[in-house]
């Protein structure tokens, strides 16, 4: 039986959807804006024009579409429309804002809208934008020429209602008043009282007031192991920390909440420690990390204003990471670039009017010519962190191992009063350093900087130049001697190429920009404990369990056979040598020691996707959550190879087999074996069929492939998660054997939910947005490889900004057209010899 105040709240909710219907589109603050909530099929648009549209003086402007006011002078929460500087483009934001006793915003004297959440910061919209909550229960941002830039993507979650709460938490909720969603669930740069960081969330500032573009370099993010705040390298560097003395004490996630006089950490229900004190309010507060790691807490008082820097109570001046930009140096707040050494002058400011900008090379590193680079020492300077990568070393072998190694920028040693003995910390990316104060630091520090050296003003030139220089005087002797000379050189040539092939090859290897750590066969037996722990086995070789000397799990892929594996080890560690990116598996190392061939990666605890969707075993089910993030983490790391690197990167050989999935299931990118590089000016490439049978796209008949290869075979693994089986199982019967063509029958009789996994009956529940999935994942399968989309289009799909192409068609394997080939008959062919389909498959963890 329902209690009072139960039916009490169900009739009001009742009467106040009934009312709304009759006024459902409405320009931004057009209606009574007292309401803090809205319902269904209420449209707003972002109205020049609109009534009680704010100006602000320092040229900002709010129109309101939710107003949560409490009848009191003073500040309040609002959402709607907001612009900062020529307001051409908008954020659908909340803010706070000041109402007066009637509850309408004003323009106060002092102070103006502070942004605390934004929903579009990367894809501002244009005057004529509208937001709406559809019918289906979607909040649904669009741009004046209609395309989405932002959306909840709740449709057929049965919300009822949209409502901006006391706290500044923008809800969708349903009938039984429960939440759906929420705006305090994805958190973008602040947070508010009363509002949690947890598990998996953080915090990533906007370039500046005006430019809302996602930074993305400094974050503040909470892990099960604690709070961190840290530049996004590969790795991190975090620059602060509050850990939790033993995250595996309660079974709950932990979480920070921002509560009045203190930023909270609670490591389960009942317990919670003050990590970080908070002036108490005496008004509304928020606080908000910005581009230069600051955590400011600001109240208003009369006008806003900063009441903490929280992370400057434990940290000084100069130990932020960006204080004094890249290579710059903070002495008592004060920049300047690393000094002189022997009269050659490396770094110089990159604008001398400021200082905190940082410092540019004079010459840029180049691994090409790694043989003139030195290390310049600067003494009493430390980094803003420090990591240990080696223990128990001396300043020479510190030193030693960052010239061996091209990605390392810079050795940091640490030590006592003994320079024998140290710690040596060795950063891929070098952000601002810091002259030591003796008088808090009780250990010496000397940091060395790596730098290209000059000759004459140039790069110095390479041996092979300084031979051919020699070449004048060869040819001016006599033409007996020039005989002998060219006789010898055959010779040697013909004998080197015999004996030393692999060492050619090991000289290519130092130069690959980028490359890692380079590793001893006698080593990596070491570490291995001599190959005893296979973690699976593939076509080219075996992976295996391994233990760095500071405890870092890895695995090692040892690589077996001639031709094609030699082939495949030099793709693999040219492409994934010189790349970083959090959802790409990391190559931590690689051997070229006489005739062994390794790959060291960073470990992968959950091992490869497909034995955690082709139920192979009595493991856990992933959730539809899971498989979405682990969807869009795929996505992510296509995108950044087919888009974000210096040549375009085919991957090639894109399967289950080949994503991998750390302790906490995000899911990574591996096995560049088939992989190959092409010029951005090239827009397609001809090579010889590679890859496994299933994933192929349909061009590759023709021979003439883009990267639209890659987006085909990621529709297939996209079907393969959802599914939960793969593209071919010969265990069924002949009709439902091949997935595609069973895809292509369910979809033409509306029945797409009869092949979703049914071992979970949580990708059951959540049917309309697994068949949302595979509309996306039949865009990406297009016979036709130009009416696929790009992986940066599919990202914003998954993400919410953008939509499925209609018209699709489910015709997978339709023929291209034969003369494509004939277009790029010119082009270098690869590896010519093998038409051969290669399976690159390596199960287990890695």
């Amino acid at each position: 039986m329902l209690s009072l105040c139960s039916l009490c709240s169900y009739l009001l909710s009742f009467c106040f959807v009934f009312i709304s219907q009759f006024s459902n589109s409405v320009d931004a603050q057009a209606q009574d804006y007292d309401y803090p909530t809205a319902a269904l099929s209420t449209q707003w648009t972002n109205n020049a024009t609109a009534n009680h549209s704010i100006p602000y003086t320092d040229g900002s402007t709010v129109r309101s579409i939710l107003l949560r006011a409490k009848g009191a002078i003073g500040p309040a929460y609002a959402c709607g429309f907001y612009c900062n500087g020529n307001c051409n483009t908008y954020l659908f934001a909340v803010f706070i804002v000041q109402v007066n006793s009637g509850g309408l915003i004003v323009q106060p004297a002092i102070g103006f809208p502070q942004v605390v959440w934004s929903a579009n910061r990367n894809n501002p919209v244009k005057i004529g934008a509208m937001l709406e909550l559809t019918s289906e229960g979607d909040l649904v941002l669009k741009d004046a020429d209609g395309t989405v830039a932002w959306s909840t993507n709740t449709s057929g979650k049965s919300v009822v209602g949209l409502n901006l709460t006391d706290l500044g938490n923008l809800v969708l909720f349903d009938k039984n008043n429960l939440t759906v969603w929420q705006s305090f669930s994805q958190p973008t740069d602040s947070l508010v009282p009363g509002q949690m960081l947890k598990v998996g969330q953080r915090l990533i500032p906007s370039v500046s007031g005006t430019n809302w573009t996602v930074d993305g370099m400094i974050t503040l993010s909470m892990s099960s192991s604690g709070l961190s705040a840290q530049m996004e390298t590969s790795p991190p560097q975090i620059y602060y920390e509050y850990s939790i003395d033993n995250p595996n004490a309660s079974n709950e996630s932990p979480y920070v909440e921002f509560v009045n006089g203190s930023l909270a950490l609670f490591s389960n229900s009942t317990t919670n420690l003050s990590v970080i004190s908070v002036p108490q309010a005496s008004s509304v507060q928020y606080m908000k990390l910005g581009s230069d790691g600051h955590l400011r807490v600001f109240e208003w008082l009369s006008g806003w204003k900063e009441v903490a820097d929280l992370l400057t109570g434990y940290l000084g001046d100069c130990d932020y990471p960006t204080v004094c930009g890249q290579y710059g140096i903070c002495s008592n707040g004060q920049c300047s670039c690393p000094a002189s050494s022997g009269g050659t002058s490396y770094y110089k400011q990159v604008d001398d009017r400021q200082p905190s900008l940082g410092c540019s090379e004079n010459v840029p590193l180049s691994c090409g010519a790694s043989q003139y680079q030195s290390l310049l020492e600067l003494e009493n300077v430390m980094y803003f962190t420090f990591t240990s990568d080696l223990k128990d070393i001396d300043a020479s072998t510190c030193k030693e191992t960052c010239a061996k190694n091209c990605s390392c920028k810079a050795a940091i040693f640490q030590y006592g009063s003994n320079a024998t003995s140290g710690s040596c910390y060795l950063p891929s990316e070098v952000f601002s350093l810091m002259n030591i104060d003796k008088s808090k630091i009780f250990y010496n520090s000397t940091a060395y900087l790596k730098v290209q050296n000059v000759t004459n003003g140039a790069p110095n030139t390479s041996v092979d130049n300084q031979r051919s220089n020699r070449l004048p005087v060869i040819l001016g002797s006599s033409a007996g001697a020039l005989f002998v000379v060219m006789f010898l050189i055959v010779v040697i040539v013909l004998f080197v190429r015999k004996r030393d092939a692999n060492e050619a090859e090991e000289d290519y290897l130092d130069q690959v920009p980028g490359m890692s750590t380079r590793f001893m066969y006698d080593d990596l037996k070491t570490i291995t404990n001599d190959f005893n722990k296979k973690l699976g086995k593939g076509g080219f070789g075996s992976v295996f369990e391994g233990t760095l000397i500071d405890s870092t799990k890895v695995a090692v892929k040892r690589l077996d056979g001639f031709g094609q594996v030699k082939k495949s080890f030099l793709a693999e560690v040219e492409t994934i040598g010189s790349i970083h990116h959090v959802n790409l598996v990391r190559l931590v190392g690689f051997c070229a020691d006489k005739s062994h061939r390794l790959l060291i990666y960073e470990y992968m605890s959950n091992g490869s996707l497909d034995r955690w969707i082709f139920h192979k075993s009595n493991e856990s089910v992933l959730d539809w959550q899971q498989r979405k993030k682990i969807i869009l983490d795929i996505a992510k790391g296509l995108n950044y190879l087919h888009e974000d690197c210096r040549q375009k990167i085919l991957h090639l050989d894109i399967k289950p087999q080949n994503i991998l999935l750390d302790g906490n299931f995000n899911a990574k990118v591996g096995d560049f074996g088939l992989s190959k590089l092409i010029d951005r000016d090239q827009s397609q490439v001809v090579t010889t069929m590679r890859g496994t049978p299933g994933y192929l796209a349909p061009e590759w008949l023709s021979a003439a492939i883009t990267e639209k290869v890659d987006v085909y075979s990621f529709g297939v693994v996209i079907l393969e998660i959802v599914c939960g089986r793969k593209i071919f199982d010969h265990s069924l019967n002949e009709d439902d054997m091949n997935l595609l063509s069973l895809f292509k029958r369910k979809a033409e009789e509306e029945r797409l939910l009869d092949i979703v996994d049914n071992y979970s009956e949580d990708m059951q529940l959540n049917g309309l947005q697994v068949v949302n999935m595979m509309r996306i994942a039949a865009w990406c399968l297009q016979a036709d490889y130009t009416k696929r989309p790009s992986m940066s289009i599919v990202v914003k799909v998954l993400e919410g900004v953008s939509e499925v192409q209609d018209g699709l068609d489910y015709n997978f394997s339709a023929q291209p057209s034969t003369n494509k080939a004939t277009e790029f008959g010119q082009m270098e062919v690869e590896f010519s010899a093998t038409t051969a389909l290669i399976p690159s498959v390596l199960s287990g963890p890695r």
